[in-house]
């Protein structure tokens, strides 16, 4: 996105902070999913959506080392949930993940428009 052929809120919308939290409630909500369908123990998502956390620095700098965006990702989100962290991406793939989040970013893009 080039900043001076954008508005604020579409930059936004594009922004790697919010790529992340697109992906978080992509897994947060397969989260629930999971523990609708007795997958996951009852109380894992409510334990995971308040104690996950990341910055796109850490997120970085652990890319650095795994050179791998999505990997990155949730060991920066996990790093501080204790047990439930296990929980955040099992049972899915990296672009099951990415290309809900992409679907929702496009949707609220097209929304703007």
């Amino acid at each position: 996105m080039i900043d001076r052929y954008s508005l604020p809120r579409m930059r936004s919308i594009w922004s790697e902070e919010n790529k992340f939290r697109k992906w978080l409630d992509v897994e947060i909500a397969v989260c629930e999913a999971h523990e609708h369908y007795g997958i996951i123990p009852k109380g894992v998502t409510d334990k995971i959506r308040s104690g996950a956390a990341f910055t796109v620095e850490r997120i970085e700098e652990i890319e650095r080392e795994t050179h791998h965006d999505l990997i990155a990702f949730v060991k920066a989100v996990t790093e501080n949930l204790g047990d439930e962290g296990r929980y955040v991406h099992y049972g899915v793939t990296s672009y099951d993940i990415e290309d809900t989040a992409m679907a929702i970013r496009m949707r609220e893009s097209a929304d703007l428009l």
